[in-house]
This record gives C-alpha cells, sequence and structure tokens, in this order.
C-alpha cells in the first residue's frame, strides 16, 4: 500500500466516523464549553452591572463587555499564524493554559477598570479556539460527516452559555467564601480550561497539517492510528519509503498562491463584519434590555440563562441537515429568521413570550455562527486553513468590541426596538451578500 501526499487525505475522509474521532469531537466540545463560559459571563455582567450595588456608568459598562472582544482581535491571527507554523493541536492547547492564567486574574480583580484589562487579556485566548478548532476538526473529521460533527461540539460547548448564567444567578446571593458570584465562575472556568489545556496533549495532530509543512513519516504515524481505530489495516513499514511530502509553497497570507484566496477572504471578512451585530450584540445587551424593560436583575438572569438554551437546541437540530443543504442556504435562511425573531423579542414584554423569542434568536444565531465557521474554514486549502480562519475572524473579534460601544447607547436613548432595527439591517445584509458572491460550500465534500 503505497500513499502519497495527494492520495492521502482521500483516504481519511473514507474511514468511517472511529473512536478516535470521537475522542477528538469530545475534548473539542470541552475546550468549547470552558471558552464559551468566559465569553457568556459578558451577558450575565451587563445585567449585573447594570444594577445596584455595582451599577457602573454606561461607557464604564461598555468597554467591559467589549473588552473580551478586543484581546480576540490580536489574539486571533497571532494564534492562527501559530497554528499554521506549529500545528493544531499547540495553538489550541496554548490558547486554554493562557486563558486560565487570564481568568485567574480577572478573578482577583480590585474594580471593573482591573477586570476590563484581564478581560482583554483572556480574550486573546478566546478570540482563538473557535476559528482554530474548526480548522483542526475540518482537517480530521470524515468528509460526509464533517458539519454534523462540529454542530455536536457546538452543541455541548455551547450548553457553557446557560450553566454559567445560572451559575452566577445561584451564586450570587450565596457568595461563598465571601466572593461575589461573578468571581468564582471565572475560578471554575479557569479550572476546567486548564484540565482541558493539558488533556489536549493526548490528540493527533492534524495529519494534513503534517503533510502540508513536509513531516511526511510524523504524518503517516498519525494516519496509522487512525487507520487502527478503524480496524483497517495500517501501512506497511517498506510503504513509508514511497510516500513523499507535497510541493507546496510554504502558508503566506500576502504572498504567492495565497493571492488566489483574496476575493473569498474579503468575502468572509465582510461576513464577520456584519456578524456580531446580531450573534453578540442581541446575547450580549439581552440582560441589559430586561432591566430597561422593568425586570429585576435576578429576573432577567432566569430569562437570559433559558433562552442561552437555544444554541444547543439549535445547533442539534442543525446537525440533522447542515451537510444536506449548501452552506450558502443555511446562512441566507438563518439570517432571515434571526432578523424576525429579534423584532419578535423587542416587541414583546410577557415573560414567556421574551424567553420565546430569546430562544429562538439565540437557537437560529447558533446555526448560522457554526454553518460560517464550518464555510469559512472550508474556502481555503489547509496550508492557510487557520492563518486566514483566524485573521478573518479578528474582523469579528473588532466589530464584536465596537457593537456594545454602538448598541448599548442608542439601547438607553431609543429604545430596544431602535437597536433591534440595526440589528436586523446588519443580518439582511449578510444575507444579500452570500447570496450575491458566496459560493456553495462544502457540503459533505473532502475539504482541500
Amino acid at each position: 500500500m503505497t500513499v502519497t501526499a495527494t492520495g492521502y487525505p482521500a483516504q481519511l475522509d473514507r474511514l468511517p466516523v472511529t473512536p478516535l474521532h470521537c475522542a477528538i469531537v469530545i475534548l473539542c466540545a470541552l475546550g468549547l464549553t470552558f471558552d464559551v463560559i468566559e465569553a457568556a459571563l459578558g451577558y450575565a455582567l451587563s445585567a449585573t452591572f447594570s444594577s445596584p450595588p455595582y451599577q457602573v456608568a454606561p461607557y464604564q459598562l461598555s468597554l467591559l463587555l467589549g473588552s473580551i472582544f478586543a484581546g480576540g482581535a490580536i489574539g486571533s491571527p497571532l494564534l492562527g499564524w501559530l497554528a499554521d507554523r506549529s500545528g493544531r493541536r499547540l495553538a489550541l492547547g496554548l490558547s486554554l493554559l493562557v486563558l486560565t492564567v487570564t481568568s485567574l486574574l480577572a478573578a482577583a480583580s480590585p474594580d471593573v477598570a482591573w477586570l476590563t484589562f484581564f478581560r482583554v487579556l483572556s480574550g486573546m485566548a478566546l478570540g482563538a479556539y473557535l476559528p482554530l478548532m474548526v480548522a483542526y476538526l475540518s482537517d480530521v473529521l470524515p468528509a460526509a460527516r464533517r458539519g454534523m460533527l462540529i454542530l455536536l461540539v457546538g452543541a455541548i460547548g455551547f450548553l457553557g452559555a446557560p450553566a454559567v448564567v445560572l451559575l452566577m444567578r445561584w451564586l450570587t446571593p450565596l457568595q461563598p467564601f465571601g466572593l461575589e458570584g461573578w468571581r468564582c465562575a471565572l475560578i471554575i472556568g479557569a479550572i476546567g480550561a486548564a484540565a482541558t489545556g493539558v488533556a489536549f496533549r493526548m490528540l493527533p495532530e492534524s495529519p494534513r497539517w503534517l503533510f502540508a509543512a513536509g513531516r511526511v513519516e510524523a504524518a503517516i504515524a498519525v494516519y496509522n492510528r487512525f487507520m487502527r481505530h478503524a480496524g483497517c489495516e495500517p501501512l506497511r513499514p517498506d510503504a513509508q519509503l514511497h510516500a513523499r511530502g507535497p510541493d507546496v509553497e510554504r502558508a503566506n497570507f500576502w504572498f504567492g498562491a495565497a493571492r488566489a484566496y483574496r476575493p473569498r477572504t474579503a468575502l468572509l471578512c465582510a461576513l464577520y463584519f456584519l456578524s456580531p451585530w446580531a450573534t453578540v450584540g442581541f446575547p450580549l445587551l439581552s440582560g441589559a434590555v430586561l432591566v430597561a424593560k422593568g425586570f429585576r436583575v435576578t429576573d432577567s438572569l432566569l430569562y437570559l440563562a433559558v433562552s442561552l438554551f437555544g444554541p444547543s437546541i439549535g445547533v442539534l437540530l442543525g446537525a440533522a441537515f447542515i451537510d444536506r443543504i449548501e452552506r450558502r442556504t443555511t446562512l441566507a435562511l438563518s439570517a432571515a429568521a434571526m432578523a424576525v425573531a429579534g423584532v419578535w423579542f423587542a416587541t414583546s414584554n410577557a415573560p414567556a413570550l421574551l424567553m420565546a423569542a430569546g430562544t429562538a434568536f439565540n437557537l437560529v444565531g447558533a446555526i448560522y455562527v457554526g454553518a460560517l465557521s464550518i464555510y469559512g474554514a472550508e474556502l481555503f486549502p489547509t496550508a492557510l486553513r487557520a492563518t486566514v480562519s483566524s485573521t478573518a475572524w479578528a474582523v469579528n473579534r473588532v466589530i464584536s468590541a465596537l457593537v456594545p460601544l454602538a448598541l448599548l447607547p442608542l439601547l438607553k436613548s431609543a429604545g430596544p426596538l431602535a437597536m433591534t432595527a440595526v440589528i436586523a439591517a446588519a443580518l439582511c445584509a449578510s444575507a444579500a451578500l452570500v447570496l450575491a458572491f458566496g459560493e456553495r460550500g462544502l457540503s459533505g465534500k473532502p475539504v482541500a
């Protein structure tokens, strides 16, 4: 059996889902859970710091809510570059370990200013995890089940959002060891991120990346590991003499072969520019919207927690069809549905309707985020996948940092409906853009 750099990935794509694939999915999901926990703290903090005894000025709250995304704008391209230079597994594990340290520092913050600063540092790790994880999973998962399994990872990971909000609601009146609920949540998230980051050392490196980097022997060793788990015969030792690495130019976003992918990069950056107005702005400011409607903080946290079960439900539903429908179509339909749910939330006052509208928005939003992440990873070859995806994701982080600065004053001055109108306009523009200029994607097809 002779394997070349061209034939190897095709054989990996044809493998069934093995126990090794399942282990990768579970560990990536755990990492995403603690990543989501840290990000979702902002949702709860928007309600907590909008009311006594923490009540802070709107500009301070905007800076706090945007801090996690400002850090991501710096960390995402750096860790994406590291992932294409030194490996996906190293970059993923490092992001979680950095998150551990910065979360503990944030938990010890003496005031809002220091909390904001340490949240910027946490964002440098948080900002890279999702695109790096999708790049890694796109490399190693079988083509026919790639979208479904990535969304299952999201279904598990997104449970971290309601979990941390409910945890804060429970801990806030208790204040164990004299610590506020949000400090306890940061400490718990840091411990989980540390354990998961260390466990990433047990996962195999992406064999596609190893081939692209010219490390043929290491790639074949990882390939044999997948083959053994699939119950297939591994490469014979003498067959390795016939394997040769790919003759590709070293990954560089600005030169050489990468030039051909700049139109795709521009489209992806545009979609990532528009998406935070909805996928970040709506859940991040939902707590503040509920407070503005007259609900108590504890009630707001409860309604928010219920609506945050929507992402896990959404990606479970999306997993059933994600590999059967064009990525482009999924993105356009999801954007339209989110716009409708957002307006419904803004015009409702009854608790049941608010929870239903919030859940519906977050449900469809999770499908949109998952589909966009997969779509972005599939647009680029292995040698460029992490770098370009993470660089485009940095655009998302920059706009995510600016969204609270723009939407929170609008909410305070003009009310929920005006804020929702901006969100709906961004969603409509996203749908039009992807339908007009987007490629169909690689639903159920091998990546390059």
